[in-house]
């Protein structure tokens, strides 16, 4: 299928394919809108099955990222990339160094930053060729902090919402990944009382996670059919597909992992069965709202605006009710008419 035909293109601006030999590097930039300003999204490092895998996972990242974005209030258009490789085995200065100079290719279109299996390290390595990053050190820094408290006020925003109370005390989520965020997120919340089930692929993760937070640990497929009250996925994503959805016990699926929903019809799905869905790009808006603040950074200003997430998810779900229409459609709705509006 060609590239324009695919269902993620959704009007692309540009996509890049980038190779270069004496460093590994095999890489795909897309940049899905500069509407708002220019396009700012984190790189990934993956392993994919193949490079069809790669493309969908960018396409869909990046046009994520500019509603992610127009929803937040942020002045930035919507861009993502992804190295495709084994993190473990290909990180190299020589990767980054290639990556920064592809960067420069597109002068200023695309900011990239730290994602899954990048750090700020690697940013920073890239950071010696271009000057196209951010969420770099010395200034806003490691985003993750940020999109764990995201979520965290998203979760209470959805108990807010579905069960009319407050506190989180003695509520059940059930936490799938235990990377950066997720463990900071499990982190919040066994502070504001909640019981953890939570898997993951490292028993190191999962043992500290046990120890610190109490917290019941089950196999990766077990996650799904648990007894608890919340789902937060916080892996990679579509765990909200065609054979898990049925298994869902839970009245809210609120998490910081991209891409949730497989495919848009389960977006209505998890209506039909009553449970809330926190869209994904609006409750882990907390890492580019820091990133956002880049240039003349300040801590807690990057914390108050990470807390009118919030509010917002407050706002998608009265209107989602009072038009019985699934919330991410609404969210969706409500960013097109941001962009639209050049921002206001």
């Amino acid at each position: 299928m060609a590239l324009f035909d695919l269902p993620d293109f959704d009007n692309h601006e540009q996509v890049v394919f980038c190779s270069d030999e004496d460093s590994g590097l095999k890489a795909i930039i897309a940049v899905h809108s500069t509407k708002l300003g220019a396009a700012v999204g984190g790189c990934r490092m993956w392993d994919y099955v193949n490079d069809e895998e790669a493309l969908t996972d960018v396409l869909r990242l990046s046009k994520g990222m500019t509603y992610k974005n127009a929803l937040a209030g942020l002045a930035m258009g919507g861009g993502k990339s992804v190295i495709i490789g084994d993190a473990k085995t290909l990180k190299s200065d020589k990767l980054f160094k290639a990556f920064g100079n592809a960067l420069n290719g597109l002068n200023g279109r695309y900011f990239s930053a730290e994602d899954v299996n990048i750090t700020t390290a690697d940013i920073a390595v890239a950071n010696t060729v271009t000057p196209f990053v951010t969420g770099t050190e010395g200034k806003s820094g490691n985003p993750a902090p940020f999109t764990a408290l995201g979520t965290f006020l998203g979760i209470k925003a959805s108990v807010k919402h579905k069960f009319n109370r407050d506190e989180l005390t003695d509520l059940t989520v059930a936490v799938q990944g235990l990377g950066s965020v997720g463990f900071a997120l499990c982190e919040h919340l066994h502070k504001a009382g909640a019981k953890l089930i939570v898997t993951d692929i490292s028993k190191e993760a999962l043992d500290k996670a046990a120890t610190e937070f109490g917290a019941s640990i089950v196999e990766l497929d077990e996650i799904y059919h648990q007894d608890a009250d919340i789902y937060a996925p916080c892996a990679l994503g579509a765990t909200i597909n065609d054979n898990t959805i049925d298994q869902f016990k839970v009245k809210i699926i609120a998490g910081c992992a991209n891409n949730q929903l497989a495919e848009s019809k389960h977006d209505q799905a998890l209506v039909e069965r009553g449970i809330l869905y926190a869209p994904d790009y609006v409750i882990n808006a907390g890492g580019i709202i820091n990133v956002s603040f880049e240039n003349d950074y300040c801590a807690d200003k990057s914390t108050k605006k990470v807390e009118e997430i919030y509010q917002t998810l407050l706002e998608i779900f009265t209107k989602a009710d009072h038009e019985k229409r699934p919330t991410g459609i609404i969210a969706d709705e409500m960013a097109q008419e941001i962009i639209r509006n050049g921002g206001k």
